[in-house]
Parts: C-alpha cells; sequence; structure tokens
C-alpha cells in the first residue's frame, strides 16, 4: 500500500467501533446486509448466522391467503411509502435511454450514448445485446413457474442466512426487521468453485440446463457491455476486464419474485439501495413496471423495453472509474393487480483483487476518491455497516 494512500482498514476500523453501539437499534431489512451482488464465497459464508432469527413466512402465500391488509413487519415507516414520495410516472423525456449495443461495439454515436447514460443516469436499456429473446423468455417464465409450483416443492430449495443459496423470504438476520414485499431464489455461477448445481431447481424440466446457459449468454454480455464502457473512458477495451481480475469474475443470480399486494402504497418490493457489485444485468417483468430509479429528487418508474436488458453501475464500478461512471439508489414498488418476476444478474470483481480507481482516471486535478479495498472487504464492510440507500460507497469518498 503506497503511503498515505488511503484504504479501506482506516475506515473500518471507525465504522466497527461505531457500529457496537448501534447494532440494537431497529432498522429495516434493507440496512441489514442485503445479499444483491454480494456473491459470498465460502469463508465468508462460515462466518455468517446459520439460522433465521424468525421462523420464514412466505410473502407469496400472505398474498394468495386473501388477506386485505399487509402485516405490520411489512409497513414501511411514513418517510420511506412510495404515496409520500414524489415519483414520475413514464414520460418518455424521463425513462432510461436505450442503448444499441451491436451499434455501440462499431459506431461512435452509439458507444458515445452507451457512456454519457453510464455517467449520467448510471443505468440504460440494452438492445441488440446477442441473447436469445426466446432464452430470455423461457428462464423468465421457467422462473414463474417455478413459484407457482406447490409450497412443499419450493420449501426443499430453502434457503439459510449462512449461504443466502436458494428459495428465500428476508434478506439479514435481525430480529424485528421490516421486511420487503418479495421472495427470490439465490444461486451462484462464478467463479465455478462457487456453483452449485445441485442446489438449482430441477423442475420444470432441463430447467438446470436452461439456467446454465441463460447464465453464460448473460455474463458473456456482461463482457461485452465492459469493453464498450472501457473505450468510453479512453482506455483500451479491456482494462475495466482487468481491473475487476481479468476474466475471473463473480456472477451470481437473483430471481424475485413480487406477489399482488393488498396495500401497495404502504411496502415496497425491494427498499432503495445501490447495488454494491460491478454491473446488474436486470431481465425485467415486460408487462409489470416495477422498477424506479433515483433521478435528482423524483423516483421514475422504468418502462422496460420488450426483449431488453436493464444494466445498472455498481458500486465497484463507480470506484474503478473514479467515480465517473456512478451507482444509482433505486427500488421497486409492488401493486395490488399484478404479480412480478425479474432476473438480476450480478458481475462482480474477483473477490480478491484489490479493487481502486484506475491509475489512467488518476490525474492532480481529480485524485482518487476511493480507498483501495477488495471486494471481500467492501462486502465485509456492507455487512459491517449495513446497507443504506447510496451511504456505503459515498461514506468511503475523499472529500479532497
Amino acid at each position: 500500500m503506497e503511503q498515505g494512500k488511503p484504504h479501506y482498514r482506516d475506515h473500518l476500523i471507525t465504522i466497527c467501533s461505531s457500529f457496537s453501539s448501534s447494532s440494537n437499534s431497529s432498522s429495516s431489512e434493507s440496512t441489514e446486509g442485503r445479499t444483491e451482488g454480494l456473491c459470498l464465497d465460502r469463508r465468508e459464508m462460515s462466518n455468517l448466522q446459520s439460522s433465521w432469527p424468525e421462523p420464514i413466512v412466505r410473502v407469496q402465500a400472505l398474498s394468495e391467503s386473501g388477506i386485505s391488509s399487509i402485516p405490520e413487519r411489512y409497513i414501511k415507516p411514513p418517510s420511506d411509502r412510495p404515496e409520500n414520495q414524489r415519483s414520475l410516472p413514464i414520460p418518455g423525456a424521463a425513462n432510461l435511454p436505450v442503448i444499441d449495443l451491436l451499434g455501440a461495439e462499431g459506431k461512435a454515436e452509439d458507444a458515445s450514448a452507451l457512456g454519457e447514460a453510464c455517467r449520467e443516469w448510471g443505468f440504460f436499456q440494452v438492445v441488440n445485446h446477442g441473447v436469445s429473446p426466446e432464452l430470455m423468455r423461457a428462464a423468465r417464465e421457467g422462473w414463474r413457474e417455478f413459484f407457482h409450483l406447490p409450497m412443499e416443492a419450493k420449501q426443499s430449495y430453502a434457503n439459510s442466512p449462512c449461504t443466502y443459496e436458494g428459495y428465500g423470504s428476508r434478506l439479514g438476520v435481525q430480529k424485528g426487521a421490516v421486511l420487503d414485499w418479495s421472495d427470490y431464489f439465490f444461486l451462484h455461477y462464478l467463479p465455478p468453485t462457487l456453483r452449485d448445481e445441485a442446489k438449482w431447481p430441477s423442475f420444470p424440466p432441463h430447467f438446470r440446463e436452461l439456467i446454465g446457459e441463460y447464465s453464460k449468454q448473460v455474463v458473456e454480455l456482461g463482457g461485452r457491455v465492459m469493453k464498450v464502457m472501457s473505450r468510453n473512458l479512453d482506455l483500451p477495451e479491456d482494462r475495466l476486464q482487468r481491473a475487476f481480475g481479468g476474466h475471473d469474475v463473480g456472477a451470481c443470480l437473483r430471481v424475485n419474485f413480487y406477489p399482488k399486494c393488498p396495500q401497495p402504497d404502504l411496502t415496497l418490493g425491494v427498499s432503495p439501495h445501490s447495488d454494491p457489485g460491478g454491473l446488474t444485468l436486470l431481465l425485467p417483468d415486460d408487462n409489470v413496471p416495477g422498477l424506479q430509479v433515483l433521478r435528482g429528487d423524483s423516483w421514475v418508474t422504468v418502462e422496460p423495453v420488450p426483449d431488453a436488458f436493464i444494466v445498472n453501475m455498481g458500486d465497484q464500478m463507480e470506484i474503478v472509474s473514479n467515480g465517473i461512471y456512478r451507482s444509482i439508489e433505486h427500488r421497486v414498488i409492488v401493486n395490488s393487480e399484478k404479480e412480478r418476476v425479474s432476473l438480476a444478474y450480478f458481475y462482480n470483481p474477483k473477490s480478491d483483487v484489490p479493487i481502486e480507481p484506475v491509475e489512467e482516471l488518476v490525474t492532480e486535478e481529480r485524485p482518487a476518491l476511493y480507498p483501495t479495498m477488495t471486494f471481500y472487504e467492501y462486502r465485509l464492510y456492507i455487512r459491517t455497516k449495513g446497507l443504506s440507500g447510496k451511504s456505503q460507497v459515498e461514506s468511503l469518498k475523499s472529500t479532497r
């Protein structure tokens, strides 16, 4: 480590001392170690709590029971409820940029549009991306079919906070936490040492093979997007990939199931956060909007483009780009009439590679804005401090 250079451990010492005094305070589950993009490795898993602090209630079962009001556990504080915050509908001028990836790989104007989206929005939708539309639809509908299996079949894949792999309904282990209105399935794809296909659903028929092929194509898409993003920073096309550890990246999938909710104005499917990893490639539900992106002081509801992926920057991408590309807060709203399924693939740095602003983007006028840390250390940082909006990466940012 260079003399005088900020480092993760300097921040962790301060955080740990303050965390011990505040760990007993009540908070939303959203501040309790969300797994989105974290892809915990085996040494991290061994240190986690092995059982949930309370009996697990499946949100889908609550929804299908015919309740007219949601349990108190799912009611957000008034200031966090969708009804009390400014939201923009889906006007074309406020919707996410749509990027033609095939064009961006060959045309300067399309590549420039992708770079501007990374800088200004931190989000974009990508078309002509090379992933088979038939495969996308089959993956989404296969997962929808999984969530509509009998409860006993799904319960055979029930997860624990030790690994989070499998069928789950909460994130974090704080007793009495306010929960999100969603169920999920979480699995590892890369590195291969973490991949355990025995934990993937075996039904519908041939579903494991489908998951494998979908994963392969989406990870390849992540690599292609990284190349265009790198060129937009006037870097060699493999530079960001090398900053993430080369081809030994991490990749994990979280499938989200948002059941119908009798009181959608009181809760959220996912609470506000920025993704801690590198890139997120989201396959949304074409027919049911739900993702909202924070734009200024307003929440913009994203209108999905058919057969497009929604791509967003994670905190690690903000760090390696020295703040040029931005991770952005987002959340998910639910509704009373339709369920919603989405597939979020997290494309992350290798766990033990030091993550820091790439040297080509550090100048006297723009010094390194973030300390050096591995993705493993960043995950530890988040599990110590908890996730809350964008505070995890902003708290590391240099004030120089």
